[in-house]
């Protein structure tokens, strides 16, 4: 079966109309999730806790299309530590 994983992390932007963090070692990780349903859920509830602060922004990553088990490696892929 495969994992449809996501990632959900926010932190403070520089510009609320951009998506560039004001502090990168700053970011909250709130979470790895098994499906989008329960990230959405976590992303809602740390926005709603921010809300009032309008630099906060918390994002949802789809961390499953960032590999596709079925294309071939990329050579730096395959290569070995």
């Amino acid at each position: 079966m495969t994992q449809r994983l996501h990632l959900v992390f926010g932190g403070e932007l520089i510009d609320p109309s951009k998506n560039a963090f004001k502090d990168v070692d700053d970011i909250h990780i709130v979470g790895m999730f098994p499906d989008y349903a329960t990230a959405y859920n976590a992303w809602k509830a740390e926005a709603q806790r921010t809300v009032d602060n309008a630099h906060m922004r918390y994002f949802i990553a789809h961390i499953h299309r960032l590999r596709d088990e079925e294309r071939e490696a990329s050579p730096t892929e395959e290569l070995d530590p």
